[in-house]
């Protein structure tokens, strides 16, 4: 049997009174997720381990069955993999976010979602002016970029920048956790402070500062880590051939470790505007010779960190018409049947803006197993579903059995 993980990032949220109390899971339209619902079995997962920073790459690995304790190194060297950096004994790599900084507050994280056109041009300005034989930055996608420091501590502590939207700035800089990491910590907050002004004056910026639109005037390192050791999905679970869709560098660094191939969709932003369809192709293509694939949308995670309830629902509803319904009619005309599980990989409430550990709502569906009494796909529903509160690897068990 093949098996395909539908996962909107971000999708579950907490009850909001402008809702009338429901969660925007709840209020969204979402006929064929509720189809799903009815059809299979669902539960609870709790994706972030104790002591874990609730951060999408804890997450979406947890939904794998990877161990954080063992595997854990943070973002940016899965990031690292993603873009085709190959870091070396000794590399600290870092997510490297351009932030809009407005006075002393952290205005946003992603510069008004800056394109990856413009902030090339601003990674590029960096490293001349700041990179040599221990700094390097790495152009990424929109604002995500990677920073690579040879012969650097990870024992810096970091606050990722979409936790503290509108938050004073200055004190939530970098500091280090031991000794040891003393001049790390003071390498990254004097690229800070000079990043600052270089990027101000960029011609770039001073473009989108024209136009109305946040400037990308600052980097936010955060996340540090080595190269991480972790086994592939074939050595773990005994699959063989599986392929992740993303539009999103941290999700396609899980991918490389696992041993996935990484399908990249044309038009795929990460947005409420992302190629839907192609994406559903894509995992459609890869189904018929790849035993599991795993598609990732990002859209209601950034919209639950923009604080946009309207927005939020929209991106429910577009994953739930434009991925989950195409997908669920295709493979009903298969010969060879799919499991199908639909899942987020954390809550990103709206009134938060910011992730949060709360378990998340699953349901699997597998032809010609016996449905539980759950008939709608949603955080509250989902506590009444037969596998109750899963953890660590039980999920991937669940649903590879």
């Amino acid at each position: 049997m093949k098996h395909i993980i539908l996962l909107g990032d971000g999708m579950a949220d907490e009850p909001i009174a402008a809702l009338g109390g429901k969660t925007p899971l709840q209020y969204a339209h979402t006929p064929y997720m509720d189809q799903l619902a009815a059809m299979g079995q669902s539960g609870l997962l709790q994706t972030v381990a104790p002591g874990f920073h609730p951060g999408s790459e804890v997450a979406n690995m947890a939904v794998l069955g990877y161990d954080m304790p063992t595997v854990y190194e943070g973002r940016g060297v899965l990031e690292a993999a993603s873009i085709g950096v190959e870091l070396q004994p000794g590399d600290v790599a870092m997510r490297c976010n351009l932030v809009c900084i407005e006075g002393d507050l952290l205005k946003n994280h992603s510069s008004g979602h800056i394109s990856t056109e413009e902030s090339a041009l601003l990674i590029e300005a960096l490293n001349e002016q700041l990179g040599s034989e221990t700094v390097q930055f790495h152009t990424g996608v929109s604002y995500r970029h990677l920073l690579v420091i040879k012969g650097g501590d990870k024992r810096v502590a970091c606050v990722p920048p979409h936790d503290v939207p509108l938050h004073p700035f200055r004190p939530l800089l970098p500091h280090a956790e031991t000794e040891e990491a003393a001049d790390t910590a003071r390498l990254l907050n004097q690229l800070i402070a000079d990043s600052q002004a270089i990027l101000a004056a960029h011609p770039v910026n001073l473009c989108r500062v024209e136009a109305g639109k946040d400037a990308a005037n600052c980097i936010w390192p955060w996340s540090l880590g080595f190269r991480p050791a972790m086994q592939t999905l074939q050595a773990l679970y005994g699959i063989e051939h599986s392929a992740v869709i993303s539009a999103v560098d941290l999700i396609q660094g899980i991918g490389i470790y696992a041993g996935m191939e990484v399908i990249k969709v044309e038009g795929a932003t990460g947005l409420y505007d992302t190629n839907y369809e192609g994406k559903v192709a894509a995992a459609l293509k890869a189904l018929e010779t790849d035993n599991l694939v795993y598609l990732h949308v990002e859209a209601s995670d950034e919209a639950g960190h923009e604080g946009d309830i309207a927005l939020k629902i929209k991106t429910i509803e577009n994953f739930d018409s434009r991925i989950v319904k195409p997908i669920v009619e295709a493979l009903a005309t298969w010969f060879e049947p799919v499991t199908i599980a639909v899942l987020p990989d954390h809550p990103t409430p709206c009134e938060l803006r910011t992730h949060t550990a709360t378990p998340v709502p699953f349901v699997i569906y597998k032809p010609g197993a016996t449905p539980d009494r759950v008939t709608l796909y949603d955080e509250s529903a989902a506590q009444q579903g037969v596998y109750g509160l899963l953890k660590e690897n039980e999920f991937m068990y669940a649903f590879l059995k």
